[in-house]
Parts: C-alpha cells; structure tokens; sequence
C-alpha cells in the first residue's frame, strides 16, 4: 500500500537531546563548582546519562511519574558525587538542583540541520505525526523551542498520556489513528532500533532505523526484516518521495 502518513520520534531523531544533555550537565556541574570532582568532563557526562536512562525506564514502566523521575536522577547524581546531605534532600531542593541543568540544557536545545527541511518537503506529501516516550507537554514545548511545532498539529502522542511506551504496538496504532490512516499506509522513524524500528514494524508499520553515527550495531549483528536502514532525514526523504 502507498505510504500516506509519516510519523516520527523526536529525541536523537529531529531533537538532538544527547548533545543538549551532555552541554547542559557540564556546564551546571561548573557553575556549581563540582567539575573538578570528576576524571574528566566525559566521565561526569556518563554518569549522568547512566543515571537518566535507569530513572527514565522506572517513569516509563509506571513506577515514577515525570517529575519524580528527575528528583530521582538527582538525589542518585548527587549521592554518587558524596553531595548528599546525611538527611537527604528535600523535594523542593532537588527539584531546584535539576532546575539549574534544564536552564543549560534548554538554552542548547536544537533540531538536527536536515529535520526542518526534511519536514517542510514531506508535509507537501503526507500527514505527519509524532509519538514519543514522554510527556506531551514537555515535547510540545520542546518542539515549540526548536520550531517544528506547527508541522505536527494535535498529531503529538506521547507515552504518559497514551499509558503505553514504545515498543508497545498499542501506542503506535493509536499514532497512526490520530493521522487517519491504517498502519500499512504510516512509516515511522526513530533512533532507537529494538523501541523504535523494530516495534514499529511489529505493528505493522514501515519501519525505519535513524542510524546517524552509521554504527550499523543492533543486537544479533545483523538488521531485522522489513526494518530500512538510514542515515540521516535527507536519506529518508528521497526513499519516501520516490516511492
């Protein structure tokens, strides 16, 4: 069936979130004199990514909410670094903490060069529509900041509201209905290859794997059927239009 719909996620896909993360730790981490605490400005980002992505998998397994996710990452960093008050840290003084990285991390917030492009030439062809595990209103105002909000419309789903996360076939469907379209018409693009490319087209989707370092690592060595390798929006851009 022909591709009318085209869905995608945002962080690492349009969003470059690792580059806004790593500037916006190390430079909080500086501003609050605990740089030097660390090997090297490497180390410190790594910690903070390990951190991020263990609370990250407890608030999309239901466990914490959002916000609690953030106290959480903060209170288990600044455990780590031996800046933990004996009592512990209130929830008000963690949410300060984490409020002083998102300050650095939003100012470096920035689309990839090729996601307004890409989008502005597929929206002459397609409906287009986002799904992502996270909170929709922090992603609208992430979209709004980085000014690809108004290429999506109300076709933002995201994983909290939706009750489900990636790579449940349930959330992707329910994109695919906010675009009016059935699955084999949708192809969906993402970073993460098990979440992303591989649940997409266990739902029946056509499935595409953003690899922008050209790593070509997936578990097993080898890329799945029916899951399309590219590189960067541009790439895909070209497959979609020539279709």
């Amino acid at each position: 069936m022909t591709v009318r719909g085209v869905l995608f996620d945002i962080d690492d896909t349009l969003f470059d979130y690792s580059t806004s993360e790593r500037v916006g730790i190390l430079k909080h981490l500086a501003a609050e004199g605990l740089l030097e605490l660390f090997p090297s400005p490497a180390d410190a980002a790594a910690i903070w990514r390990e951190i991020m992505e263990e609370e990250y998998a407890r608030f999309l397994a239901g466990e914490l909410t959002f916000a609690g996710h953030q106290l959480a990452r903060t209170r288990r960093f600044l455990a780590h670094i031996g800046r933990l008050p004996a009592d512990g840290i209130s929830d008000q003084a963690a949410s300060a903490w984490f409020e002083g990285y998102t300050k650095f991390r939003t100012a470096a917030w920035a689309a990839f060069p090729d996601a307004a492009p890409a989008l502005a030439s597929l929206a002459e062809r397609y409906r287009l529509g986002v799904i992502s595990n996270s909170s929709l209103a922090h992603q609208r105002d992430k979209l709004r900041a980085i000014g690809l909000l108004d290429h999506f419309g109300d076709a933002i789903l995201c994983s909290d509201d939706h009750g489900a996360p990636k790579p449940d076939p349930g959330i992707f469907l329910a994109g695919c209905a906010l675009l009016g379209l059935p699955p084999q018409q949708v192809a969906y693009i993402g970073d993460k290859y098990d979440i992303d490319a591989c649940g997409a087209r266990d739902a029946g989707l056509r499935a595409y794997w953003l690899d922008r370092a050209v790593t070509g690592a997936v578990p097993g060595g080898e890329i799945a059927d029916r899951v399309t390798v590219i590189g960067s929006l541009d790439e895909l851009v070209t497959i979609l239009t020539t279709i």
